[in-house]
């Protein structure tokens, strides 16, 4: 009895998000989708509409499986908005075929999370709002099991401890500055392409009190995101998969495996708005061309030993230390022959050298190269110049914010 009556609640959340009639779903397209696909979407709705969670749950499914070859049929950038958006309703569709009992509404988010992912806006980014409201309910139900697991998840995190700090000469350190004046930022860093460590900026974001493993796994534990498995992304092991929060943190970060999984995604502040509100764009970006919205946010998080090969990037980069530390190398553009980028056009922007185990007899121009380091550690932002070589390993558990931009 208790569980219908807080079903009927949840429905009723979920219908003062969605349009008063099925005709206000906008599903409308252009001839690139195929008719009998859109005849689904409104046979779905029809179901969705007439409260028959089972039959739109069965439509919703044969709507992802068409989409998902249209969206896995070639390269990602030759995809077309519109299948894109069919798959955006397809998994709107079945996360509400799936709002029959509590045990479903795992599912239901993760169909949601992957429309995020895959698909495109509608409906004013309904599936956010409607992950939100299947949040609150599954919170209701949590167990208390659960809440033992994260109390473990936090002494973990506390008690973890990385391997030796590097030894940073002076010469080779990267300069630091507290809060630097817009000016003089430009001129002595923007300007001539100097990496700097910038102390005192993002002190007063919420992230830097509020973000520990327990938080991220109340806020986002069971969201599902891509991870990459594998220490480095050079590796033949490395691959990409699908999991929730909770699982990466428990798989990887408490009981890390013999594998390393890192969480690097591009879109993770725009599928969780409630961890982008923790953070701020730093006020030297305004120094770009681009306005604000055209900043690409990432999110690094993973466990000790995770490392980013020597690489380039092709914006401005800051890269804003939370949770953790890092040990990071910088090679200036003009040691680009030095350090042996790959010559396939995929890697052209990756060195070959494995750079604190380095082949000298491969790749013997690599001990002329001249470089500069430091270890950032929370609190602190590094600003990298574009296309300076950096190479990252991970110290402790970590979670990093960059801000790319031009």
């Amino acid at each position: 009895m208790e569980q219908k009556k807080e079903m009927h609640s949840l429905w009723a959340d979920i219908m003062t998000t969605l349009p008063d009639c099925k005709e206000g779903l906008g599903l409308n397209f252009t001839e690139k989708v195929d008719t009998s696909i859109v005849f689904l979407l409104r046979e779905a709705a029809d179901q969705l509409y007439n409260k028959e969670n089972h039959k739109c749950l069965r439509t919703s499914q044969v709507i992802l499986d068409y989409a998902w070859e249209k969206l896995n049929g070639g390269t990602w950038k030759d995809v077309d908005k519109e299948w894109r958006r069919v798959y955006s309703y397809g998994c709107l569709f079945k996360a509400l075929g799936l709002c029959t009992d509590e045990c479903s509404l795992r599912e239901a988010v993760r169909a949601c999370d992957m429309g995020l992912l895959m698909g495109s806006s509608i409906l004013d980014n309904i599936l956010v709002r409607i992950i939100n409201i299947f949040k609150k309910y599954l919170a209701f139900g949590k167990r208390p099991a659960e809440v033992e697991n994260r109390d473990c998840t936090t002494k973990k995190m506390k008690s973890e401890s990385g391997p030796l700090l590097p030894v940073i000469s002076k010469e080779t350190a990267v300069p630091e500055l507290y809060c630097p004046s817009l000016q003089h930022f430009r001129d002595n860093y923007l300007l001539p392409q100097k990496p700097v460590i910038l102390n005192g900026v993002i002190d007063h974001w919420p992230c830097m009190k509020k973000w520990s493993l327990d938080y991220i796994s109340e806020v986002a534990g069971c969201r599902t995101v891509p991870v990459e498995v594998g220490s480095r992304y050079t590796d033949e092991a490395w691959s990409q998969t699908l999991m929730t929060v909770d699982e990466f943190i428990s798989d990887f970060i408490v009981d890390q495996q013999s594998s390393i999984g890192y969480l690097a995604q591009h879109q993770l502040f725009d599928q969780i708005p409630e961890l982008k509100s923790d953070i701020c764009i730093p006020d030297y970006c305004c120094l770009g061309e681009e306005d604000e919205e055209d900043i690409t946010v990432n999110a690094w998080f993973g466990p000790v030993g995770t490392v980013s090969p020597l690489h380039h990037d092709p914006q401005q980069n800051f890269l804003a230390q939370v949770v953790g530390r890092k040990y990071i190398r910088l090679y200036s553009p003009n040691e680009s022959e030095n350090v042996y980028p790959h010559e396939t056009s995929i890697l052209h922007n990756t060195s070959q050298v494995d750079v604190e185990n380095s082949d000298l007899e491969r790749f013997p121009e690599f001990k002329k190269a001249v470089h500069q380091e430091c270890i950032l550690s929370p609190g602190q932002i590094l600003f990298i110049p574009v296309k300076w070589w950096h190479y990252v390993r991970s110290l402790d558990v970590s979670f990093s914010v960059s801000f790319w931009w031009s």
